[in-house]
Order: C-alpha cells, then structure tokens, then sequence
C-alpha cells in the first residue's frame, strides 16, 4: 500500500521494498513547457543541480522528459537524505559557476547521441513547440543566463509543483526539502501540425511506426499490448518479414495517452512490412479481436500487480498522477477495472487509433492507398512581398511585412512572423526561420540576390525573445552558387545544366557512332584478305580513330567538370 504523507511542504509517497532505498523527487515540468528558442533551459537546470555532487558510491540521476523533471537515487537512508536535500539546496542557490561548462556537455550529449526511429514523430504531429520540442536540438542554451535559470527555478522547482516518492520504510532522517512556495502548474495544451488525421510521412529508417493519441484507460493500455501481440503474429511468426516488434503506452498528462508500435524491415521487404502492419491495424478496427489476446494482456499484467514490489514500482506513475491531477487506485481497484474491460472496449479504442493515427513509412514507400493522407511538407498560403531571385536556380524568396515565402522546387515554403518558433542567425548573415507547423526555410545571402534590406526586414520582424545566436560557421560551410547568372544570355544555372546534358547526350551518340565506325575498319583491315587498297583502308581507319578522340576530348572534360 502506498502512503501519503508531507515532507517540508511536498506531497510525499511511501512504499514498502525489499531492496535498497530508492527515492526520487519529481516537479511538474519539462521541454512542452518550453519555446524552441529556449529550448534546452530545463535540461541545463537539472544538470547544474546535479554538477556539485560529483560522484557517488550508489546511482544517482536526473532526467528530464515533456512534462516532468525527476531527481532519483539508490542507496542507503543517509545517502538519499544527503542527495535531495543537497538537489533543493542547490535549486534554490544555482551554481551558475558551472552554466558554460555545463552548456557544453548538453552540446556534446546531444551530438553523440543515435537517431532513434521515433525521434522525427513528435515534429511532424505537433510542430515546433509544446510536445514536438523533443525532436529539435538545445539551440536556447547559448543564449541563457544565471538570471534566466533562476526565474526558470524559482516559478517551476517549487513545493507545491512537485511530489517526493521513496521506495522504503520510513522517511530518511535528516532529509530537508527547502524549496520555495509556487503552484502546481497544469500540463500544457497539446498543438498539432497535422490538418488531417490519419496520416503518414516518410522517412528514410527501415521501419514503419505507428504514433496515435488516445484517450487514457486501461481498454488504451491493454490495446497496445494486443496490437503488439497480433503485429508479431503477423510479421514475424507466420510471414517472418520483421525481427523487432515493440509496443509501447504512454500517459500524456491530459487525461490522453501516446499509443506507438513498430516493425523494422530489410529494403527489400518494406512494402510487404507495411502492408502487413495496415491490415493488422484494419483487422482490430472492424472488431476481429481475439478475447483470448485480451485474456493473455489482462492475465500479463494482474501478474505484475500480484509481486510484492508492485506498489514500489508503480511510485513514478502514482507521482506523476498526482502532479496532474489523475485519479490514483489501489492495487484491487487497478485488477478490477483489467478485469472489466472486453472486447468492444478494445474494438473502440482501435478506433480511436486510426481517428489520430500519424504513420511513418520508409522511403519509396506511401500510405495513401491504405486511406492515410500525406502530412504537409509545403505552404499553402504565400504572403505577399518582395521577390528575390536566386543565384543557383530557378527559385526565389519573397519577403513581406507578414511572413517570408520560398517559391520554387519543394515549396512553396511559408513562415509567418506571428507563428515563427525560431529564427537562427548566423554573424554572416544567414538566417533559418521555423514556423510553428514545422516548416523550416533557410535564407542564404550568398545564394539570393538579397541586399541588406530584406535581412533587416526579418531581424526586425521577428521577436527578439524568438532570434537565436548562431556561432561563426567555417567559410566552407558557407554555400555558394554554383553558376552565376550568365550577363550575357541571362540563363540560370539550372537551365544551363539542362542544356549540357542535352549537350552529352548528343557528343556522346555522335562519338559512339564515329568510334563504331572506325572500329569496323579496322576489324576489316585485319581479318580481311590483304586484297585491294589496303593503304587507303587503314588510313580511313586512322582518321576515325583520330576524329573520335578529338571529339571526345571535350565531352570527357565537361564531364569531369560537372563531377567537380
């Protein structure tokens, strides 16, 4: 049984273990309460917490996630009372003497870090803010002060925004939770960059994934245990397309839940993995579930809820509960509400799924025969502005008092200056604009003719709070066309490219043809009988070759310098 007790203000949670101690002390915040340009300053608080205390002889950590920050240890009563009580202290007195070197690590965590599958899906369902920050890098670290931490800390980190859990006996003596008075914070409204559900993009990972928002329940959690039984049955039993299968069910906070699945596929196999992944999911929706499935997930997880450190372990979730302000049960009553639930409860949840289903296929493969409509990767509308030619091709960027558009091949690309996240900005004047949908345009001095005007129009139009400070980059990182427009017959390079492959593919039939030619001569001259003007033979056959190389040379040229 897990109780309720108070620690210096906070809402503290007991239950008994028969382990070492664990103890984690969790606040109601994380990166969906950030903006994309200061995204990062959560993480880089949690860290500067943590940074004095070195290292221990027992595990110690933080971890910062969309909407809570959590502070967690193992080990004996006086090393977890020395742990959090330290973290409050140092929250309420930041060691800003660490901020830059801190910064830094957050930098190197973040380049060193793989590419999961599922890391571009929060972009592409919410955008560039709230739940979809967690696919953007940190860029908000470089501009954070100690002034802006503090404020982070002391409206956040506070004992009315967060809940203390121990896995243990008792409370440890000689712990103190001084933290400042604040509110409990609510979860922050979900955003969605998807105009139409359900919904599929492509990406280049050899997997398709299943991302889909759900009413929370225990039908919702019992689903994704189905769903991912049936996907293995599927895909790997009986057609053996897949190795990997995963499910997963993930409570948002807001009274939803995130239901995700996965298969991976060889190259070769991808359109069967993803035919075989939309007939499972069309299967559950027109109801042909099995009760025995149902049975097998209910019986999975009565039996994880019958150990004797089910209450320990379910400490995080009952915290997380009771941050936002969802009903908490006890053990009987989570068995009882599994037990309840039946087939028609999973038949509605599956169509739940597809009602908000955002799929992710592989590349060269689609969904939109399957009834999923392409997730937007283009602007509707174009403000009105003024037109920039490029210098590399044949598009242009059209900058207004209203937004900035990219007009050629992949666009249009729109970002208005209202629902702009984020505007980089490098000292050489390149700017990155990112709207709140996610579309990102990249404005490249070198490559547009855009004088000094049009940039000031956009540093002055977006908000200071959004712009974010680049550092200088390498000149060779820097693009440069190339082709220049051509002041004397005025064709960009895009055209001109055209017209030299024309130009290749015309040499090269004329030289295949005259090298034929010349060859034959000269299979004449040798195998033939020497009869006749031999003489004369070879030398038609000399002039061939001659007039093949002459021809060739210029071709071979071109070539090689369309390579460079």
């Amino acid at each position: 049984m897990i109780a309720h007790l108070d620690t210096d203000g906070v809402p503290t949670l007991l239950a008994p273990t028969g382990g070492p101690m664990r103890a984690g002390l969790t606040f109601r915040v994380g990166t969906a309460d950030e903006t994309l340009a200061r995204h990062g300053i959560t993480h880089l608080l949690e860290h500067l917490a943590l940074a004095p205390l070195g290292s221990a002889d027992h595990h110690f950590n933080g971890a910062t996630g969309p909407v809570f920050t959590t502070f967690h240890m193992q080990g004996s009563e006086q090393d977890v009372a020395t742990f959090l009580t330290a973290v409050c202290a140092h929250l309420a007195d930041l060691p800003t003497g660490r901020l830059e070197v801190e910064k830094d690590i957050l930098r190197t965590e973040w380049s060193s870090r793989g590419s999961a599958a599922i890391d571009d899906i929060p972009l592409w369902r919410h955008g560039a803010r709230d739940f979809g920050l967690g696919s953007y890098p940190e860029w908000g670290l470089a501009a954070l002060t100690a002034d802006d931490l503090r404020q982070w800390a002391a409206r956040w980190f506070t004992r009315e925004n967060a809940v203390l859990w121990i896995a243990g006996d008792r409370v440890p003596d000689g712990l103190t939770l001084k933290l400042p008075g604040g509110t409990r914070q609510p979860v922050p409204a979900a955003s969605s960059a998807l105009p139409a559900t359900p919904a599929y993009f492509v990406r280049g990972n050899q997997a398709v994934v299943l991302d889909a928002v759900v009413r929370r329940g225990h039908a919702a959690g019992l689903f994704a245990d189905v769903l991912e039984r049936e996907l293995f049955r599927a895909l790997r039993q009986d057609a053996g397309l897949s190795y990997t299968i995963a499910g997963g069910y993930e409570p948002r906070g807001d009274g939803h839940a995130v239901l995700r699945a996965l298969a991976d596929a060889l190259a070769e196999k991808q359109d069967a993995v993803l035919g075989g992944f939309v007939d499972v999911l069309a299967t559950l929706r027109v109801g042909r579930i099995d009760q025995a499935d149902l049975d097998a997930a209910v019986a999975k997880r009565i039996e994880m809820l019958a150990t004797a450190e089910a209450d320990a372990a379910r400490l995080t979730g009952y915290a997380f509960n009771l941050l936002t302000g969802e009903p908490n049960l006890s053990l009987d009553e989570h068995r009882a509400a599994l037990r309840a639930v039946t087939v028609a409860d999973l038949h509605e949840v599956a169509h739940e799924v597809h009602a908000s289903a955002l799929l992710m296929v592989p590349e060269g493969t689609r969904a939109d025969w399957a009834g999923f409509v392409a997730a937007p990767t283009i602007s509707e509308a174009i403000p009105a502005g003024t037109a920039h030619r490029s210098r590399d091709d044949d598009g242009q960027l059209r900058v207004g008092p209203d937004g900035i558009s990219y007009l050629g091949d992949g666009g249009p690309l729109t970002v208005r200056y209202a629902d702009c996240a984020a505007m980089l900005a490098w000292p050489d004047g390149a700017r990155q604009l990112i709207g709140h949908d996610a579309i990102v345009l990249h404005v490249e001095p070198t490559l547009y003719d855009l004088r000094p005007p049009g940039l000031g129009v956009l540093d002055a139009a977006v908000p200071a709070d959004r712009q974010v400070a680049m550092p200088p980059r390498d000149p060779e990182q820097i693009p440069q066309p190339g082709g220049v427009r051509d002041d004397r017959d005025h064709v960009p390079r895009s055209r001109r490219a055209r017209r030299e492959t024309l130009l290749l593919l015309l040499g090269g039939l004329v030289v295949l043809g005259l090298g034929g030619r010349a060859l034959l001569l000269t299979i004449d001259v040798v195998l033939e009988p020497p009869t006749g003007d031999v003489g004369g033979r070879w030398g038609a056959a000399v002039r061939g070759w001659l007039l093949t190389v002459i021809l060739a040379l210029p071709i071979v040229l071109l070539a090689r310098g369309r390579r460079r």
